[in-house]
């Protein structure tokens, strides 16, 4: 029976074995110490232990998990095991450690070691280069090195950190530098810094700057031509330009489609070529052609001819309304018949108006009056402001501008006046403090006629009155001789009407008197 029993424990005595054998084997856990990156070339050192196991421990370091590099024994307990080695490129691997003590074995968790290349040789490169690029195009900067690993990597434009928010358009990707749309905000100086960071060695090695010029790419040129006389000769000037781009551009000359020069401009957009020209002939037809690495235009095609001043000039003369219906300005313009280059000069009242200042420094300058204006190459005058000064005959003529010598053409006077004081808009008064008030010459004139006509109007009537008041005087009298025919008075009552009519009729050349004195005052 006792045997029975003894069989019957001894699957369990057997498992219990096995646990004890197991949970033995676990309790050793060795722990590996070391770092995770490393630059190539140096020495690394990797310390392994196992903690509360009895002595003599062996450590073995392995890489990839079971390849044995090189071992190690702790023979009093509790003692690391250090191992050392020298960084190679081949060193970029997993370590971990295996401890054995007492017939138990463990393993440690991996350690992964990046080998790092130190950075060295950081330069910066452009496309397109050299680094000039055109609004609109993409740019592309790069931070290359002649050596390194495992970089990181800092833009700085004009000595300032690039960061997202700094310049609109701009895109960090790795050792790259990206603008998708160059615009002038872009212009500057551009560097990088590569390097690693480490904990107690880090690294970095900086660009040279990079100068990045950001150009425009110029407008459609424009063509045009001038004539100027020296003696009995003539001599034509065709200037080609563009109002906007950044040079160097060069600009072309075709006549009648061929090439009759070129002029590469380097500061401005503008370039001059002589040609051959005589007034009232057809030169040709000229054309400019603008060029640079990226672009091509043409301008226009221009007729070289000059068409001598002459014809007829008038005035033509139109009066300017604010949005209240009050009159602000009086614009004059002088319309002419023919003339490719006219030169235009103005007058008013037979006096030509100043148009400029006087060419001697010690003479006061004949300064345009601040009432009128020139337009459009003095072919147009503009009236601020009209007054008595202001109100009269004016008159305007041309000639070639290209000819001092040369006759004049000139309109008719064309009388300007207006009823009301014309006054300038705010903007085009005086502001000066000292500035003169304007006059109310019109008010002064309208009161001094107001009163003479009512001076006139009075003594009509007081003549009025009067010759009323003798006609019906003389109508007394003729019914006062009626009465004295028709019956006798007595010689008193004769007598004194006698002498009533003498003085009535004194009273009448008296009152006729004075009132022919009133009327010729």
């Amino acid at each position: 029976m006792k045997n029975l029993q003894i069989f019957h424990l001894l699957p369990v005595l057997v498992l219990a074995s096995l646990v004890v054998k197991i949970s033995g084997s676990v309790s050793l856990r060795p722990v590996l110490t070391g770092p995770d990156k490393a630059y190539l070339g140096s020495t690394v050192e990797f310390q392994c232990i196992a903690p509360e196991s009895s002595p003599p421990v062996t450590y073995v370091l392995m890489k990839d998990g079971n390849v044995p590099i090189t071992t190690g024994t702790d023979l009093q307990g509790d003692q690391p095991a250090t191992f050392f080695f020298k960084v190679a490129v081949s060193s970029e691997r997993s370590y971990s450690c295996r401890a054995t003590a007492g017939g138990e074995t463990g393993v440690s968790s991996s350690i992964r070691l990046l080998v790092v290349t130190p950075v060295s040789g950081t330069r910066l490169t452009s496309d397109p280069f050299p680094p000039v690029a055109y609004e609109g195009s993409r740019l592309v900067l790069s931070c290359d090195v002649t050596r390194g690993s495992h970089l990181s990597y800092t833009w700085f434009f004009n000595k300032r950190e690039v960061t997202s928010s700094a310049l609109p358009l701009l895109r960090p990707a790795g050792n790259k530098l990206v603008v998708e749309k160059v615009t002038s905000e872009h212009a500057g100086n551009y560097s990088c810094m590569a390097g690693t960071s480490m904990k107690e060695n880090s690294r970095f090695s900086s660009s040279g700057e990079v100068q990045v010029t950001v150009k425009v790419h110029f407008s459609t040129p424009s063509i045009s031509f001038t004539l100027s006389k020296e003696g009995d000769n003539y001599s034509g000037n065709v200037t080609c330009w563009s109002s906007s781009g950044s040079p160097p551009v060069t600009f072309y000359l075709l006549l009648d489609d061929k090439e009759a020069g070129s002029v590469t401009a380097t500061e401005s957009l503008v370039a001059w070529f002589p040609v051959a020209m005589v007034p009232g002939r057809d030169m040709g037809v000229a054309q400019c052609r603008a060029q640079s690495e990226v672009q091509q235009l043409m301008s226009e095609p221009l007729t070289l001819e000059v068409v001598p001043v002459g014809g007829r000039a008038k005035v033509e003369v139109e009066h300017l309304y604010r949005a209240d219906s009050k009159m602000s300005a009086v614009r004059l313009h002088c319309q002419l018949s023919r003339g490719t280059f006219p030169y235009f000069t103005w007058l008013f009242n037979d006096s030509l108006l100043p148009t400029e200042a006087h060419p001697d420094s010690h003479i006061r300058p004949l300064v345009p009056d601040p009432h009128y204006a020139f337009a459009d190459q003095r072919r147009t005058l503009i009236l601020s402001r009209l007054g008595p000064e202001e109100s009269g005959y004016y008159r305007c003529r041309a000639r070639d501008s290209y000819d001092d010598s040369g006759p004049w053409v000139e309109s008719a006077a064309e009388l300007v006046r207006v009823t009301g004081s014309l006054t300038a808009c705010p903007e085009q008064l005086p502001t000066s403090s000292t500035a003169t008030p304007p006059k109310v010459s019109f008010t002064t004139i309208e009161f001094i006629t107001i009163t003479l006509c009512c001076f006139v109007f009075l003594t009509l009537v007081g003549a009025v009155a009067c010759v009323i008041r003798m006609f019906d005087r003389k109508q007394a009298n003729v019914r006062t001789n009626a009465t004295t025919n028709s019956g006798a008075l007595p010689l008193s009552a004769t007598t004194s009407q006698s002498e009533g009519r003498q003085m009535d009729t004194s009273d009448i050349d008296s009152d006729v008197q004075n009132q022919t004195m009133e009327i010729t005052v």
